[in-house]
C-alpha cells in the first residue's frame, strides 16, 4: 500500500512537471528588445495646434466659446461665458516656459439683476394628534392650545 503512494506521488509530480513545460512559450520576436521589432517613434514631436469652439443654446441659455493656439512650449488662448447677471465674461490668457500662465479678465455688458417678490403667507391651525386620545388643534405660533372632540 505504502508503495502505491510512492508511486501516484512520483506521477503527480511527473504530470505537474508535464503540464508546466507545455505552457512554456518562446520569450523574444520584438517584445521588448530580445529580437527584431519596428522602432518607435520619438515622444518628443514638437507641440502644434489650433482649436476653437463655441455654444449658443437659446433654450438653457448657454453660450460660450474658446479659442486657443499651441506653438512649441507657448501657448495662447481665450474663452467667454455669458454670466447669468447677462454680463459677458472674457479671458485672454498665455503660458509658457518663461512667464508662467497670464490671464486678463475682463466683463462687458450691463448687469441685470431679478427683482425678489416676496408674498405673504397665511398660518392656519395645525390638528396634532397626542398618542390614543383626541387631537389638539394649536396655531403656528404656538400660543393658542385648544383640545378637539
Amino acid at each position: 500500500m505504502v508503495f502505491l503512494k510512492i508511486i501516484f506521488r512520483k506521477m503527480i509530480v511527473a504530470l505537474s512537471a508535464l503540464v508546466a513545460c507545455s505552457q512554456a512559450g518562446f520569450i523574444g520576436g520584438g517584445h521588448g528588445g530580445l529580437g527584431y521589432g519596428i522602432a518607435a517613434a520619438p515622444l518628443a514631436a514638437y507641440p502644434k495646434y489650433e482649436f476653437n469652439y463655441g455654444v449658443a443654446d437659446g433654450h438653457t441659455g448657454d453660450h460660450k466659446s474658446q479659442h486657443e493656439v499651441r506653438d512649441g512650449d507657448v501657448v495662447k488662448g481665450s474663452y467667454s461665458v455669458a454670466e447669468p447677471d447677462g454680463t459677458l465674461r472674457t479671458v485672454h490668457y498665455t503660458a509658457d516656459d518663461h512667464n508662467g500662465f497670464n490671464a486678463v479678465v475682463s466683463r462687458s455688458g450691463h448687469a441685470v439683476h431679478p427683482q425678489v417678490i416676496t408674498k405673504s403667507v397665511a398660518v392656519a391651525p395645525v390638528a396634532v394628534s397626542l398618542g390614543h386620545g383626541g387631537l389638539v388643534e394649536m396655531d403656528m405660533q404656538g400660543d393658542d392650545v385648544t383640545e378637539m372632540e
